[in-house]
């Protein structure tokens, strides 16, 4: 997909076999809608492909002149084109469509809103639309997008005249939002970076993320991805492309949504946002980079698009920087991720302090008091031990210290170089750097930024997960308590000894038979329709006698019946297990994403304040042990004097989990809250087990 540069720029290339080029790399191009008045977006789109190669009509009903081009008074007229542009009221473009099928286009862009994400009217005229589509063979970009940026061959159909003149890069951008495909091809203009390919999607009714992704991956001129998330129709295609994509190039993925605004989406997109952790974790897991911020990903793309290490969960980072202070913020920045620099062996520090004077220092970071000669040497020293993959260096810009070409050159490919100064002397520098592979970011922010990329990105790379699961069997029904800790027992689960009693007598020999050897009870109500047992009072703990579970069945006695209308109730007793770390491990069936497995921390555990971590079911036995290692170390040494964690059998758990929720399609939640951690491993405490309604149940 690269073209080759003439003195004017770049040729136009016929389409080639593959589907998507005839839209993004076209030999001629139709505006239906143009318009010769200033402020129209007809103008406008025409104006914004002033500089196309290649064969480029104005198509009005009325004629006479656009942009000093005649205009065709119909698509008819054309004799057919590769791409048409629809910029033309959305009830007419179904009767446009229909005009493009008839001569032949093979790709359209439809700019119209007023589609799906209006209201049932719109999305009905969408179907209208995507039938038309279909049935022509036409690919659809859209509707209620932007357009796309092609710089490299020229190519620019978008609403902003701007985009004209971008420089043409190696970085692609798809992008949910068109505004925010714009800002991000403005972002890296500003950070000196050239635009392969920016997309946005609009409302995605045929072209979307997973075929753009396969798009990019395969465009050799590609170097890097961005991607701007706002809702996933279809989760388990945009995993499976992007790890198509990562295996090949890195993808840096921003999800939007952290604050409620589902709403204002659906108006935007006319799609879900749907769940905001669920989508990170997604993207995370099928390989992405998942940033925080637009700005974030825009130092993340910097960086990854000349610097991308072989898979690994362990990278180590070094840090040389010629001032301390910045240096102090980027380890700051980096330690509030969660990445430590790892100390220099004592080789490499005995090597420092011959090239260093004495009082900086040497371990990692390496503050070099100031940049010297010695400094590209001191930068070799730390590339070259053994604990380092990756180096990042400050160094602010002062003429006559410190030649940064010379300096990093020899380590490109493994470093990253923040710097301040004066902006055209920096702007030179970045020239030079990335043209011998060195990424150059404006301060110790970013550097820190475009730092923990590169490890995201080799750690993401590292754990190979389990292929896709298709369902087996159905559960039928929502369990009770008793039946969910059944079908847990049943794929080698531990729970508590237990009795279910049906009626007060049955209760109390159970209590004789559980408390033999000494020890208390737990007795709670068992019915499935009380799914939280201990906000009603189903829930007692420390029953030893007869009069302390006298009163415990009063109490549950007392519950409301539901819509079930149990009667009389039924109970559950269950050895008291001793105190332990608690745990909360779960699985979910996500509308976009298919099931999805929860590991979080419960009791005491929980006022560590750590996020609970979510992967996509099934997991691999490597998933699973990394989950298991998300935890905190204090959890998993053992906190507050308890058991230390069992990696493997917790690992295990959270695999069985997971494919429980595959293996059964109508399971939509299965909860167990808490997972006692023992000596003898982790115990279930309470299990709840939740399945969807057989279809045309009321």
């Amino acid at each position: 997909m690269s073209a080759a540069p003439t003195a004017a720029g770049h040729a136009p290339h016929a389409p080639g076999g593959r589907p998507l080029d005839a839209m993004f790399r076209p030999a001629s191009i139709a505006v239906v809608g143009a318009s010769a008045h200033a402020g129209k977006a007809g103008h406008a789109m025409l104006q914004a492909l002033r500089h196309f190669p290649g064969t480029l009509h104005p198509v009005n009903p009325r004629g006479g002149e656009v942009l000093g081009r005649p205009a065709l008074t119909s698509l008819r007229e054309s004799g057919g084109v590769d791409l048409a542009v629809l910029v033309v009221p959305p009830d007419a473009v179904p009767g446009a469509l229909e005009e493009a099928a008839d001569v032949g286009v093979r790709a359209a862009v439809v700019c119209a809103g007023g589609f799906a994400e209006s209201g049932p009217d719109g999305a009905r005229l969408q179907e209208r639309v995507v039938r038309v589509a279909q049935d022509a063979g036409i690919r659809l970009l859209g509707p209620n997008t932007s357009g796309f940026m092609n710089p490299v061959d020229r190519t620019t159909a978008n609403f902003m005249p701007a985009v004209a003149d971008l420089a043409p890069g190696s970085v692609g951008v798809v992008a949910q939002s068109g505004g925010v495909n714009l800002a991000l091809a403005f972002l890296l203009a500003r950070a000196g970076v050239g635009l392969r390919l920016g997309v946005g999607l609009g409302n995605a009714v045929d072209v979307d993320f997973p075929e753009l992704l396969d798009h990019l991956a395969q465009d050799d001129a590609t170097t890097a991805v961005g991607l701007h998330v706002e809702g996933v129709a279809d989760g388990p295609a945009l995993v499976a492309a992007l790890r198509r994509a990562t295996a090949l190039k890195p993808v840096v993925a921003f999800k939007v949504g952290r604050s409620d605004v589902s709403e204002f989406a659906r108006s935007h997109t006319g799609a879900l946002t749907g769940s905001y952790a669920v989508t990170r974790a997604a993207l995370q897991q099928a390989g992405a980079v998942v940033v925080d911020s637009l700005e974030e990903m825009v130092a993340a793309l910097v960086a990854l698009r000349a610097v991308r290490l072989p898979a690994a969960a362990d990278v180590g980072v070094g840090l040389l920087t010629g001032q301390a202070g910045p240096g102090l913020v980027v380890t700051d920045a980096l330690g509030a991720r969660g990445l430590a620099l790892p100390a220099l062996t004592d080789a490499t520090q005995r090597r420092l302090t011959e090239l260093l004077p004495p009082l900086t220092f040497q371990r990692n970071p390496v503050d070099t008091g100031r940049p010297s000669a010695t400094f590209g040497d001191v930068l070799g020293a730390v590339v070259a031990d053994p604990g380092i993959d990756v180096v990042g260096v400050y160094a602010l810009d002062e003429p006559g210290v410190l030649d940064p070409v010379a300096a990093l050159g020899p380590a490109a490919g493994r470093v990253l170089l923040a710097s301040g100064g004066p902006p055209d002397a920096l702007a030179a520098h970045r020239d030079a750097l990335a043209a011998i592979g060195v990424p150059m970011l404006a301060g110790p922010g970013e550097l820190a930024s475009a730092l923990a990329a590169v490890v995201a990105d080799a750690r993401g790379r590292s754990v190979q997960d389990a292929p896709p699961a298709a369902p087996r069997r159905a559960l039928g029904r929502t369990l009770d308590e008793h039946e969910s800790k059944t079908l847990l027992a049943s794929v080698g689960v531990r729970t508590p000894a237990r009795r279910v009693a049906a009626d007060r007598a049955q209760a109390h020999a159970a209590l004789a038979d559980l408390t033999r050897g000494g020890g208390r009870v737990v007795v709670k109500v068992l019915d499935a329709e009380v799914l939280h047992k201990s906000d009603v009072g189903g829930v007692h703990v420390g029953v030893g006698d007869a009069t302390a579970l006298e009163r415990a069945l009063g109490t549950i006695d007392a519950i409301p019946a539901g819509s079930g209308d149990v009667t009389p109730r039924r109970y559950l007793l269950e050895e008291q297990a001793a105190p332990g770390t608690e745990l909360i491990v779960g699985a979910v069936r996500d509308p976009a994403f298919g099931p999805v497995v929860l590991l979080g921390l419960g009791g005491v555990a929980a006022d560590l304040g750590r996020e609970p971590v979510l992967r996509l079911a099934p997991l691999s036995v490597a998933r699973a042990q990394e989950m298991v290692e998300a935890l905190p170390p204090a959890v998993l040494a053992g906190f507050r004097g308890a058991p230390a964690v069992d990696v493997a059998a917790l690992a295990d758990l959270l695999r069985t989990v997971g494919d429980l929720v595959c293996d059964h399609g109508d399971l939509t939640e299965l909860d167990l809250n808490p997972v006692r951690i023992t000596a003898e491993g982790p115990l279930v405490l309470d299990a709840v087990v939740v399945a969807a309604p057989p279809r045309g149940a009321p």
